[in-house]
């Protein structure tokens, strides 16, 4: 029920706005005072993949998850108070690969990653193979805020956690059949064959500018399905999953961890503004497509400015994905993609 109104409200809200400017390829346009955009993961899959009732389930999270955004930037919040609200909305979802609903391991467990990041102070927070607690995002919030150190791990982040009063949960919570399944499979294949390519989605992330003109980006994940050795992706990792910086963007990627590792996407897309004065749309292109696209990677990034643009960039054939600023607002799963 509280989906429903949240969906309600967003669509009102919607109906308020004007027309929303295309954001794939769009030009530079002047100042906005908020923007937010949202993505729940990508990967190779199409509209024949997911059935109308599935897209419709979709489609309610990411308006709600939007919705809770636009209201907490047009009252005034922090960005990184709202990248850390609408990532723990996402946690609880069990449609996605973050929090409940996150994939198992090859040991029938659950590792959990996130990541946090101030563009105004440049300060950040990650957690990975964190166990048992609910909003892997709030620990990575207090990371940042009540640590001297950026990263945690395992056993030493449950400890962090524990002492910080985090929200424990059992891993019952973190259950779901659909993750389940997925375990059972790769376990028959001994996990040797590769994750299918349509099963690599369910990342969570958001990107924000704040009335006050700061960014903030936040990323939570449960990895990959049947990882072994304590694998961790690019979701925990600043620099290649998450990145906010107030002198050029804010970013988080979703996708084929390892390739947005090897080429440092986050960070590099911020490296290509500020050093060599690119569009954030620009920079985005070239970094997925031109570098991680280039080694064979797929994934893509959502991204907002310091002057409120948006950029929602990927090289797979769908991104879970939405938006919103004062000029307007979406929320879409599927293509375009393709070259820049």
């Amino acid at each position: 029920m509280q989906t429903r109104i949240i969906l309600g409200l967003a669509i009102l809200l919607n109906a308020c706005q004007s027309s929303p400017e295309p954001i794939e390829g769009q030009a530079q346009i002047s100042t906005r005072n908020w923007a937010i955009a949202i993505h729940g993961g990508a990967g190779h899959f199409g509209e024949e993949s997911l059935s109308p009732e599935l897209q419709e389930l979709y489609t309610a999270s990411l308006e709600a998850a939007l919705y809770l955004g636009e209201t907490q930037l047009i009252a005034g919040a922090s960005a990184v108070d709202v990248v850390e609200v609408v990532v723990r909305l996402l946690e609880d979802d069990s449609l996605f690969n973050a929090g409940r609903g996150a994939v198992f391991t090859a040991e029938g467990t659950h590792e959990l990653d996130a990541s946090i990041a101030d563009g105004a102070s440049r300060n950040c927070g990650a957690v990975t193979g964190l166990n048992g607690y609910r909003h892997p995002i709030s620990v990575a919030r207090a990371i940042m805020d009540s640590s001297e150190h950026v990263f945690f791990s395992g056993h030493g982040a449950g400890e962090f956690a524990h002492d910080q009063g985090a929200e424990s949960a059992s891993s019952d919570w973190f259950d779901t059949a659909k993750a389940y399944d997925r375990y059972v499979g790769a376990a028959e294949r001994e996990g040797d064959a590769p994750v299918p390519l349509d099963e690599k989605r369910g990342t969570v992330g958001c990107v924000v500018l704040d009335q006050n003109g700061h960014l903030a980006a936040a990323t939570s994940t449960g990895g990959m399905t049947y990882k072994r050795h304590g694998r961790i992706g690019d979701s925990p990792i600043i620099g290649a999953g998450t990145w906010a910086d107030d002198r050029s963007c804010a970013v988080s990627a979703t996708g084929w961890g390892e390739y947005f590792i090897r080429t440092g996407v986050a960070q590099d897309i911020h490296a290509q503004m500020l050093y060599g004065g690119k569009s954030l749309e620009e920079a985005c292109r070239h970094t997925i497509f031109d570098e991680m696209g280039a080694l064979g990677g797929d994934g893509g990034v959502v991204a907002v400015d310091a002057q409120g643009n948006i950029a929602l960039v990927f090289n797979s054939t769908g991104m879970f994905r939405a938006y919103s600023h004062p000029d307007g607002r979406d929320v879409l799963m599927f293509g375009p993609y393709g070259q820049p």
